[in-house]
């Protein structure tokens, strides 16, 4: 299995939270790298074109170039990782994109406020895993 990219807000408290639970998934680190998206790995693998269009959300750069946001980033994410998570994703995957999104925006417009911003761009996690994250 290639490793995909997640590219997150590196100012978010819930995104990091989403890459700790998403490492502590995936702990062989098969099938996810980390990089903010002010970084210049977020710069070097999306296109200008893409990245002015991309909505504030995680963005999923899949193997295969597609990239994907909000819900669908989720639902890839989380069918990836496999197991139980692989069942909730086919599960919310019955359910409409344009709900699931709708979903997403709410949750994306209060999570500066529920969850305290980090004090670095990648989240605090053990120095063995940094090696999946790139600038």
């Amino acid at each position: 299995m290639q490793p995909e990219w997640i590219f997150y807000d590196g100012a978010c408290g819930f995104c990091h939270r989403w890459i700790r639970f998403v490492l502590a998934i995936d702990r062989k680190g098969q099938a996810f790298r980390f990089a903010p998206r002010t970084g210049e790995t977020f710069s070097a693998m999306i296109p200008p074109v893409i990245r002015e269009s991309l909505p504030p959300s995680i963005v999923v750069l899949a193997t295969d170039g597609l990239v994907l946001t909000r819900s669908a980033a989720v639902l890839h994410t989380l069918k990836r990782l496999g197991g139980a998570w692989k069942l909730i994703a086919l599960v919310g995957s019955i359910v409409p994109s344009r709900q699931l999104d709708l979903l997403y925006g709410m949750v994306a417009r209060v999570r500066h406020r529920i969850f305290r911003a980090p004090e670095a761009l990648c989240p605090v996690v053990a120095p063995e895993l940094m090696k999946r994250f790139a600038p």
